[in-house]
Parts: structure tokens; sequence; C-alpha cells
């Protein structure tokens, strides 16, 4: 109901619209209108009462709320079902829960913060309150598991998409990182799978964006690597137009998956990539060795050529670093 009360608050534009009627509109009482308009103030939205003219909305909350992105998305499956929280401990975390139980397929988890983000290879995921976009999607693919680690380099794309729309100059690091142009990290992208033999019950994509940091937000360990969009710009970013964009994209991206397979998508992140044609060190859990990044896979593993051929690596075992020349 606050969702179709704020619809018609947003219809006034700078207008007013009587108490009277929103009830007459929404089949509600005016005692119901105001218990809304309560809850809605409540959350972070500017309202003004006038006794005469009725409400009239000011301004609204820097929040990534449903009601805020709902109403903006074309999606057909991402963005549908749409769970928001002020403060969890991992948004990845509550979107597997939310699976286990039925959740169905394109539910966001979104959390203004988190306090145990997750990155790959266990690395914790710095998210502070309101600075960045924290969100996990559960997809429901009927692809087989094999191709679940796929989904990665398809929400890097989507990332990359949306963030070239509104000018920003990014590329993906294989797999997983959106970086600026000068090497330095923007985005980090987790995804776990429950699955059985040939049968995916459910993936879980998580993506982490830093938005609206500066320099001061960062911890010591990570200043140095890491940047926001804001200090790209100069200025804070539009949190819910930028969410709105990486959700649109990452929609669009998984229907053609699902009618075409990966294949169109391998080939935008190969247009993206700032990993390939460049020397590296692939450090991995047993080994370490140095070649140039030449292409990736059906499958999404980078493949490296070396002084003794050419060498396949996949996403799970290996950090890549640029070689130090």
């Amino acid at each position: 109901m606050q969702k179709k009360v704020l619809a018609l608050l947003r219809a006034a534009g700078d207008g007013y619209i009587s108490g009277e009627e929103i009830a007459s509109c929404l089949g509600v009482s005016r005692t119901a209108v105001w218990k809304h308009i309560r809850a809605l103030k409540a959350a972070g939205y500017a309202i003004e009462s006038h006794a005469r003219k009725g409400y009239s909305l000011l301004d609204v909350p820097d929040l990534l709320l449903p009601q805020e992105l709902q109403p903006m998305l074309r999606t057909e499956v991402i963005g549908k079902n749409m769970l928001h929280f002020d403060d969890i401990p991992s948004s990845n975390n509550e979107a597997k829960r939310l699976a286990a139980e039925g959740a169905p397929d394109g539910t966001v988890v979104v959390a203004e913060a988190q306090g145990a983000g997750k990155g790959r290879l266990s690395r914790g995921w710095f998210s502070p309150a309101k600075k960045g976009i924290w969100f996990s999607v559960v997809l429901r693919p009927s692809f087989l598991p094999q191709e679940a680690p796929k989904c990665t380099l398809m929400a890097a794309v989507a990332v990359v998409r949306a963030m070239r729309d509104m000018g920003f100059s990014v590329g993906i690091k294989w797999p997983n990182d959106v970086l600026d142009e000068k090497g330095r990290k923007l985005v980090g992208i987790l995804t776990e799978m429950s699955a059985e033999m040939e049968r995916v019950n459910f993936v879980v994509i998580g993506t982490g964006i830093n938005v609206n940091l500066w320099p001061e937000d960062f911890p010591e360990d990570v200043k140095d690597i890491a940047t926001s969009l804001a200090m790209l710009r100069g200025c804070k970013v539009d949190r819910v137009e930028l969410f709105a964009r990486v959700l649109e994209a990452m929609d669009e991206l998984y229907m053609r998956i699902g009618h075409d397979g990966f294949g169109a998508v391998l080939d935008e992140w190969r247009h993206y990539s700032v990993t390939l044609g460049q020397e590296v060190n692939v450090i991995g859990v047993k080994e370490t060795f140095s070649g140039t990044a030449a292409d990736i896979d059906d499958d999404g593993a980078l493949l490296v050529d070396t002084r003794s051929g050419r060498r396949r690596v996949l996403a799970g075992d290996v950090s890549i670093r640029p070689r130090v020349k």
C-alpha cells in the first residue's frame, strides 16, 4: 500500500494531493492514508502536510529501497522480488538462505551496509553504510552446473555496461573485478551455487560496487588499490540510477543466455577486458607462473601463453597480478 501512496504523491509532482483523494483512489480510510504517510516519513521521505492542500513529496531518501527502484526497472525477472536491509552481515548469505526457502528466480537482496561482506578466495569486502551498492541476486537457471561459473562474467559485463552508460571509463580484470583506467578496484563479484549432479538448484551472485566512498573512507590496507565512482567524477553519484541500470543489464544478459547460451556474453566480456593481451603472473595454490593472457575459452577459463605452451587457468584457484617489468 505504501508503494501506491508513494506513486500518487509522485504523480502530483511539485503540487499537493489531498488525503481524501488518496483514500478514494486506494479504497481506504483517511486514517489509513495518514498512517502510510507517517511510515513513509519514518523511512526518510520528506513529505509536507498542509491542512487545506493535502500532501506533497519534497524529497526522497538516499536509500536503495524497492519502492524507489522497482518503478524504474524494465526487467523480465531480476528485481521483481526485492528485499532491502539497513545492515546485515552478508547479502550473499541472506540470499542463499532465502533461495533455500524457495525465493523466486531474480530475487534481489540489497543492503545499505554489510558487516561481513565476502569476496573471492575468502577475502572480505568493505561495505560501509550508504556508500556503495552491496547486493546479491538469486538465479534459478536451466543450464547445467558446469555453466554456473560464467555467471560471474555475466555480472561483470552488466556492471561495466551500466557504468559506461553513465560515462565512466572502466574495464574487467579477469575474472570478476571492475577497474578504473589506473587499475584501481571499483567492483568485486562472488558467485556461489547449490546444485546436484545435473541440476542447478540456485545460483547467488553477490556484487559490491564502490559508489560514494572518499579516500578517508577506505581502510589503510586497500586505499591505494581501491577507488570509487564519486572519486572518479569528483561528486556524489546517484546510487538508485546506477543500481537500476545494473539490474536491467543483468536481466537482459540473463534472458539472452537462457535463449542462446553464453557465447555473446563471453564476446562482450572480451571487449571490456583489461587482462587479455597483458603480461600476467598467475599465483596458484601449488605453483606460480608467468605469461601473456591470450583469451578466455568457452568455459570462461583464462588461457595464458607461456614459454612452455598455453596454460588454462580456472577462476576458483588463482589470483591474477600484472607482471612487474
